[in-house]
């Protein structure tokens, strides 16, 4: 892996990506990241320090067709993992003709851009588990070759991406690999995912000594398949190598777990008491009451199989969340 072009470079999954392949290249080998935001990461210099890659961050607005194909072309990269995207089923509902057309626009905008550089490169997909929808429990676990029913503006957007992503594949002979990538946490989610919001929720709770602590929370019946990030990136990672053109790839654990369950994990670690409070404003006008994946296709083909315990990463998650709070407290003192 030599040049890797990513989308989203300020997002969650790519610095950890960043970090997978920092810590697995040869020291002899130099690995170049062309990194595409609409924003800087923050902290730049200290957080994305990775001395076996030469990284160049590029803020471009994807919607921007000739800047993009200007960058795709001068860089000309071997990889492209395109993690660029309004991530939020929930913000979706808020707002769902931006999530539509920025979503599917942003993809497209970049396959084509592609197509008229000439370049040569692997596209990784990255598409979303909200695709299959609504489903029963003898659908369970989800195989890839499971219908699509998707019931949220965001779900709608990533099946679009899969569609455009088969035409190009099909008829204009780009190598894009496919992902049905399920939940996936860690340390640096932003609390506006369910979790990091437990999270901040019970710390913010302990430290103003609430006892027990009220958690906002909506529907804590659904059961979705959590997968650690840290498993995701070397899940993308294998498929941008070893992955099949046009073929789509489950990213999960296998492994459904109700939110209730998870907020009694995260109370359980954190030694603190939770009372959970219904939150009107968290419910979603439609939801996926459950969704748990089959990761077979990814294990035999590729051979990956995740490494993360739910526990361990909520655990990591939770220190994590600590240690920035701590943080925090010591800016403040310094700076009242």
């Amino acid at each position: 892996m030599k040049k890797v072009l990513i989308t989203g470079f300020s997002g969650f999954v790519s610095y950890y990506f960043l970090d997978y392949v920092n810590g697995i290249a040869q020291t002899d080998e130099q690995i170049e990241v062309l990194g595409i935001d609409l924003n800087p990461p923050s902290n730049y210099e200290l957080d994305y320090h990775f001395p076996n890659i030469n990284i160049r961050f590029l803020k471009l607005n994807l919607m921007d067709c000739p800047a993009l194909e200007i960058a795709i072309t001068s860089f000309a990269p071997d990889y492209i993992l395109h993690l660029a995207s309004l991530s939020s089923v929930g913000q979706s509902w808020k707002d769902p003709v931006n999530c539509f057309m920025n979503n599917t626009n942003i993809f497209l905008n970049l396959v084509e851009s592609v197509r008229k550089s000439g370049v040569k490169c692997r596209i990784l997909s990255v598409g979303s588990s909200e695709e299959y929808g609504n489903v029963s429990q003898s659908d369970i676990p989800l195989v890839e070759e499971e219908g699509l029913h998707p019931v949220s503006p965001y779900a709608v957007a990533r099946v679009s991406q899969e569609m455009l992503s088969r035409c190009y594949v099909d008829s204009m002979g780009l190598d894009i690999i496919l992902t049905r990538s399920f939940n996936h946490i860690g340390p640096r989610q932003r609390d506006i995912f369910v979790i990091p919001s437990f999270i901040k929720q019970v710390l913010d709770g302990v430290q103003a000594g609430d006892r027990p602590v009220k958690v906002s929370a909506g529907n804590l019946e659904i059961v979705r398949d959590f997968l650690d990030v840290r498993d995701v990136v070397r899940a993308y990672y294998s498929l941008l190598l070893k992955g099949k053109k046009g073929c789509l790839y489950n990213v999960c654990s296998g492994k459904g777990h109700t939110l209730k369950s998870i907020l009694e994990v995260i109370a359980k670690l954190a030694n603190v008491s939770v009372v959970p409070v219904l939150d009107s404003a968290l419910i979603r006008p439609s939801d996926n009451m459950i969704i748990i994946g089959d990761n077979s296709k990814l294990r035999d083909e590729i051979g990956w199989k995740p490494v993360y315990s739910l526990e361990q990463t909520i655990e990591d998650m939770l220190d994590y969340s600590k240690k920035s709070l701590c943080e925090h407290e010591n800016i403040l003192e310094k700076n009242p």
